[in-house]
């Protein structure tokens, strides 16, 4: 299985319900998103012709997720089941990973140390650093879409799906030739890739019109950023520290002093 979302920009009217649904549900920042709608032109295109359309974007829960190795967070191990055949499956994880059954990407915010790794690391800048999440950590966690996780095992559609106006958010399992998100990519819904950034997004674009599809297509990352190599060993370098004063009620010093590492980092 491999969970994944089209967006059909022939129907998105830019209404920005779901991106309201999204931060009622999961109590998101005003300043942040889990998902986000921007509005692109009007351009002229390659056709002559002016053109304007909307792009709603969302973490891509990719195949190969940047974001899953670059977290500095030591691996734990767990296991995971197929709420289909009850089979299971024991790996080491970070803080965060991608799902073996489902194929989404998750983050485990007790584990999270907020280093920003993570976030620095995706080109299609789908996590961010929520400060309302701080601990004693650290002053914050990462966060992103989840593909609304919880409300799925309820039998629920994501947040942003349910309120989508349109019906522009379709959601359904990829590997399934007989879902709807499978008969759209069918039918030519794409992820945004580039020459240099091949990783798999499993949310994807559908569109009719050959205009509004060359003005989202230029929206794709074009380069792999590089997480900050620093910023992930300060994090690295805290975390004996913070394991060993855990029991003495310092973990706020420990917290404090990585946080103020990175922020001298990205002063940097």
């Amino acid at each position: 299985m491999q969970y994944g979302m089209i967006i059909d920009i022939d129907k998105c009217v830019g209404c920005h319900a779901c991106t309201i649904a999204c931060k009622a549900e999961w109590e998101v920042p005003a300043q942040f998103g889990r998902n986000w709608v921007y509005r692109l032109g009007p351009a002229k295109t390659s056709t002559g012709e002016l053109a304007f359309t909307f792009y709603p974007g969302l973490c891509n829960h990719c195949d190969k997720p940047a974001c899953v190795d670059v977290c500095p967070a030591d691996p734990v191990e767990a296991t995971f089941k197929d709420v289909k055949t009850g089979k299971t499956k024991t790996m080491e994880i970070a803080a965060t990973w991608k799902d073996p059954f489902n194929g989404t990407v998750q983050i485990d915010k007790t584990r999270c140390m907020g280093c920003g790794a993570c976030a620095d690391a995706c080109p299609y800048g789908a996590r961010y650093v929520n400060p309302d999440l701080a601990d004693d950590e650290s002053e914050g966690k990462a966060d992103k879409c989840t593909y609304c996780m919880p409300r799925v095992a309820e039998g629920l559609q994501p947040a942003c799906v349910q309120t989508c106006l349109a019906g522009a958010r379709i959601f359904g399992d990829l590997t399934d030739p007989n879902s709807e998100v499978s008969k759209y990519v069918k039918k030519g819904a794409f992820g945004l890739t580039s020459k240099n950034v091949q990783i798999g997004p499993n949310s994807r674009y559908y569109g009719s019109k050959k205009k509004d599809i060359e003005l989202l297509k230029a929206q794709a990352p074009q380069e792999m950023p590089e997480a900050s190599t620093r910023r992930i060993m300060l994090a690295k370098m805290m975390q004996p520290a913070m394991k060993q004063i855990r029991d003495l009620g310092m973990l706020g010093i420990a917290g404090s002093l990585l946080v103020k590492s990175m922020q001298e980092e990205d002063k940097e």
